[in-house]
């Protein structure tokens, strides 16, 4: 018998794992859907034929970089409206980034495709009025922060909220992980662990990367890694600091065995959070870029972990605030100060609390296929 199609677009890796996860609770439901998608090698995982455009292409971040780029990422979205004509999907299923996301739903639900959204667009965060877009364009939106609800509901706008898909993902690592076959599988000493996790684009690694190196130059007690991106080469980090360790594919495991976490806002602020690493919050965009945003935004915060808990849990460095001197700061605080580390404890259990019980993609799978049948 012949199985539903459906269309996924994830533009970012937190896209890709979390749009692979859901596509397996998909498949446990109904092992007969068919998947076409723009994502990356954890989708490709789960479907090896159906991969149309891989996400190291795909990913531009702030209003400079996306201008400069403006010829591809239009040639890439007339590319896409195309692609998803020729396979006539049952549903398009589109997981966060929305300045491209947003673009394609506009066009399906003209066509008559069932529109899904898993990983609502920050819109809380800045471009409130695009809830108008949302509400006209998409079906059905799936949303991971417990806040999301009440702000769609401010516009009369019902979603779903399924939880956080890190906590399955979190769940399923193995905390009992040997230390020392860590150390040894990457070649690194028996020192204390200082993780980086400078982000996963090459704008951004390039931006934020030096800083953080500099600042902990002096910190001879502690190894420096850093958790590398899939999407970028050993090459491209060794052009930036060749004297840096890095390790690939392993962000949780590198987690895991650290003692303090320098990381940049996005997702992997939540993911240390949820491993119980004291960490220090890094944002440093191009000068433009962040005039713009912050004439924009409208929240306190730039890290998951305070925006959740509504409060200043870890330390955020902005801008001008981003520079050596002040992560070197933050980063002798947090491993000297021990009240600091166990307070932060205490509240990364609570964040926890909070975030509830697991199984959201499942819940995607189950409440997308009921409604497309």
């Amino acid at each position: 018998m012949k199985g539903k199609k459906i269309y996924v677009i994830a533009g970012e890796p937190s896209g890709d794992l979390h749009a692979s996860n859901m596509m397996k609770a998909i498949l446990d439901e109904d092992p007969t859907v068919d998947f076409r998608f723009w994502g990356g090698d954890k989708m490709a995982d789960v479907q090896h034929d159906g991969l149309v455009k891989h996400i190291r292409d795909l990913a531009f971040m702030g209003f400079v970089e996306v201008l400069m780029n403006i010829r591809t990422i239009l040639g890439n979205i007339k590319f896409c409206k195309k692609d998803i004509e020729t396979y006539q999907p049952d549903a398009l299923v589109l997981i966060d980034y929305p300045g491209f996301n947003l673009r394609v739903a506009e066009w399906a639900k003209k066509r008559g495709i069932k529109v899904y959204y898993y990983i609502s667009p920050q819109i809380w965060a800045w471009k409130q009025n695009r809830v108008h877009k949302i509400k006209k364009v998409v079906d059905h939106m799936f949303v991971i922060l417990p806040f999301e609800q009440d702000f769609y509901k401010k516009f009369d706008y019902n979603v779903e909220y399924v939880g956080h898909p890190l906590l399955d993902e979190i769940s399923k690592f193995d905390f009992e992980c040997i230390k020392s076959q860590f150390l040894t599988e990457n070649q690194l000493s028996e020192k204390p662990i200082i993780a980086l996790l400078p982000g996963s684009r090459k704008q951004e690694v390039s931006v934020k990367l030096p800083i953080m190196v500099e600042a902990l130059k002096g910190f001879k007690d502690y190894q420096i890694v850093v958790a590398g991106a899939p999407t970028l080469s050993a090459d491209f980090y060794a052009s930036i600091d060749s004297s840096i360790t890095i390790v690939f594919n392993e962000t949780y495991k590198l987690l895991a065995n650290s003692d303090v976490a320098v990381v940049t806002s996005g997702t992997a602020t939540l993911e240390t959070a949820l491993f119980k690493v004291p960490e220090v919050v890094c944002y440093k965009g191009s000068e433009i870029s962040y005039r713009i945003a912050k004439r924009l935004i409208k929240v306190k915060y730039i890290s998951l972990v305070n925006l959740i808990m509504d409060r200043e849990v870890v330390k955020e460095l902005i801008q001008k605030e981003c520079n050596p001197t002040q992560i070197k700061d933050e980063v002798r605080r947090l491993i000297n100060d021990k009240e600091r580390s166990q307070e932060i404890e205490k509240d990364y259990d609570l964040l926890q609390n909070i975030l509830g019980g697991g199984g959201a993609s499942k819940k995607v799978a189950q409440s997308l296929l009921k409604t497309i049948r």
